[in-house]
């Protein structure tokens, strides 16, 4: 059953932006294409219109679905935005565009801002992808789950479960290492936004089943633990000006160092799977498995500020 009126023309809105998060400019720019002059001269974001280009621009765009509003908190942004991807409309209030989309893409990656913005488009009943971390508290996945069960329209991910690299290995196909006993994978930035990327790369490949985090780290350097029923333990750390480094699958038969490249094809398949739910109201990832990956972004922030304490899920 279709979540929205006409499948083959779904008008969306964009929220965004916050500190160091440019996907208004790129997720726009897979549905809309670009302003290739603007794009690549201008826009804050220099990876962005390094990866768009490398595409063929007659190539770009998800059919039967367009960006037709965006609103950021400032509206300098949005301007910007809307010129760089080719959005036609700008909205000061979030709320002005309900009645005029069908779907709305909050693009925004601090968790904790994520309710209050969700909260109008709730009430009326619009659909919505919610980028990653859905949440970074209790309280708030508390909310997002009530929300849910009373019939809101929600799916949230981080892109990195759609990463082409992890194609061969997805839901435990790990025959070329064996049994899996650890797996690591390394970040820059804050657990609190880039945490979420190492977990769903990570959730991706060994399903669900994590029962306990522990992050013996600091704001700025996070070493994290985890632990999965499935007898293997998987480290991610998170460090401020890290470089980043392959993810690996260590087993009792061999190694695998996965480098994950193709942001462009990682990030245009999360969008297409939102457009899929819009017209089939089939959830790409079920509801209990980013449930229990906000568990751990915040099981993660919990630890760090008691010292490292073993948080149980």
């Amino acid at each position: 059953m279709a979540l929205v009126k006409n499948i083959d023309n779904i008008r969306l809105g964009i929220l965004g932006m916050t500190e160091g998060n440019g996907h208004p400019y790129s997720w726009s720019a897979m549905f809309n294409k670009y302003n290739k002059e603007a794009m690549t001269a201008e826009c804050p974001f220099p990876v962005i219109p390094v990866y768009l280009n490398k595409e063929d621009y007659d190539s770009i765009g998800i059919p039967g679905a367009k960006i037709e509003f965006i609103c950021c908190d400032d509206r300098k942004d949005a301007e910007h935005v809307a010129k760089c991807s080719l959005i036609p409309n700008i909205v000061d209030k979030p709320e002005d565009m309900i009645g005029k989309v069908d779907a709305v893409i909050i693009a925004t990656d601090i968790g904790s801002e994520h309710v209050e913005r969700a909260k109008p488009f709730i009430e009326a009943g619009i659909p919505l992808f919610i980028d990653k971390p859905l949440c970074d508290n209790r309280e708030d996945l508390e909310f997002f789950k009530n929300a849910r069960a009373n019939g809101a329209k929600i799916i949230s991910s981080s892109s990195m479960r759609y990463c082409k690299e992890l194609l061969p290995y997805l839901n435990g196909h790990f025959n070329e290492v064996g049994k899996p006993r650890l797996i690591t994978y390394s970040m820059p930035k804050k657990w609190e936004t880039y945490g979420i990327h190492a977990l769903e790369a990570v959730f991706a490949l060994t399903g669900p089943g994590f029962v306990s985090i522990r992050n013996v780290g600091s704001l700025r350097r996070n070493i994290v633990h985890l632990k999965h029923k499935n007898d293997f333990d998987v480290v991610i750390s998170n460090i401020y000006d890290f470089c980043g480094a392959p993810l690996t699958i260590q087993g009792t038969a061999g190694t695998v160092a996965i480098n994950i490249q193709d942001s462009y094809f990682a990030f245009r398949t999360q969008l297409v799977k939102f457009i899929e739910y819009l017209r089939t109201e089939v959830e790409p990832v079920p509801f209990s498995h980013t449930e229990e990956l906000m568990k751990l972004v915040i099981g993660g922030i919990e630890s760090r500020a008691q010292n490292g304490k073993e948080i149980m899920l």
